[in-house]
């Protein structure tokens, strides 16, 4: 049985029935959508709920608890406190791009249940940076002197007509989205690792990764009056020794944080049969499977950034021991998605409970 099996515990709760016999025959978009309508619908509702957890002091923020909603399941900005009332102490939106795109040809959404994994090949689809900085701007205005409520990470990525061989035309790209959404941030992520835009991952190289972050972060700069966190997200493929190259980098540039890791496109140790796993066809793996891995990316980095910068561990996060093994690893905070989708809405209850961090600080 392989490693990732352990993540499984004795006992079936009604939620895991209902995925496993029900919401596993439907189409996995579909289901999302779905899901995603009735959560924003009981918003209200769990508003009122107390956050579980205990805060987290890191790159200047306060965060609710430990654990945050990874950057893919809201894209649009449509349900963040929402979001926020399932107890996740911080919601990542996007990944935004600077133009509106549809994405990928659907189906682009499977589950592997014997994996407890999902492979996606979305392509970034999202109404734009201009939608998402209106919608932003707006639920400011709502909120008014409300406080509480999760901390907001903006992801953003390349949209997929800017070739990535024009490093102008990939940082002004990038820079738009940074100019109409750094001033709603709380942190800023720029992600150079989704496998669902040709050539994204060739801008993790150093040479096109310091001046990429370097002008967005000249950017965000410009159009903040305070200085919002910048990090990046990187891929579990990435070779040991780039691993070490992005974090001597994020050293040599002053970037705030990495977040480790993305999706990978890496197919080895499933338990799923080789027919599900050619069904689903291309695209980024998460969940379970990628458990170790991302794991070792995170020690990797941690051993080599020393103690002072933030690292936000994500991938494979499914129950309160793994974030537990993720924080002893080094990890200041944790993001889940697929944990999310398998586990249900007490996921992230059940997480920030079990790994509490009593108050810990960066």
């Amino acid at each position: 049985m392989s490693e990732h099996k352990r993540a499984k515990r004795p006992g079936i709760r009604p939620y895991r029935t209902l995925f496993d016999k029900v919401l596993t025959r439907t189409d996995a978009e579909r289901a999302h959508q779905q899901a995603f309508a009735a959560i924003r619908a009981a918003g209200p509702a769990l508003s009122k709920a107390p956050t579980p957890g205990s805060p987290v002091h890191a790159m200047g923020l306060t965060f609710p608890n430990v654990i945050g909603l990874a950057a893919g399941f809201d894209k649009n900005a449509v349900g963040i406190d929402a979001l926020g009332g399932l107890g996740f102490g911080h919601v990542e939106i996007g990944t935004v791009t600077g133009e509106a795109q549809p994405g990928n040809p659907a189906p682009r959404l499977f589950r592997l249940p014997a994996d407890r994994a999902v492979i996606n090949r979305m392509g970034f689809n999202n109404e734009g940076a201009e939608a998402v900085a209106a919608r932003l701007a707006s639920r400011l205005e709502r909120r008014g002197a409300v406080t509480g409520g999760p901390v907001l990470g903006i992801n953003i990525g390349k949209t997929k007509l800017v070739p990535e061989d024009d490093q102008a035309a990939v940082e002004a790209d990038y820079a738009k989205s940074a100019q109409l959404l750094a001033p709603y941030a709380d942190y800023l992520v720029v992600n150079v690792s989704s496998p669902n835009t040709p050539g994204l991952r060739t801008l993790q190289s150093v040479e096109k990764l310091q001046p990429l972050l370097e002008h967005v972060r000249s950017i965000a700069d410009q159009v903040t009056k305070h200085r919002v966190p910048l990090l990046v997200k990187i891929a579990p493929d990435l070779a040991d020794s780039d691993v070490t190259e992005v974090a001597d980098l994020a050293l040599a540039i002053g970037l705030d944080g990495i977040i480790a890791t993305n999706t990978t496109i890496g197919r080895d140790g499933l338990d799923s049969t080789t027919a599900d796993i050619a069904a689903a066809g291309a695209g980024g793996l998460s969940g379970a499977p990628l458990r170790a891995r991302s794991l070792e990316v995170l020690e990797r980095l941690r051993a080599r950034v020393g103690e002072t910068m933030t690292l936000i561990g994500v991938g494979g996060i499914t129950t309160a021991d793994d974030a537990r093994e993720r924080l002893e690893a080094g990890a200041d905070l944790l993001q889940g998605y697929t944990g999310f989708i398998y586990e249900g809405p007490l996921y992230a209850r059940r997480v920030a409970s079990g790994a509490d961090t009593k108050g810990t600080q960066r």
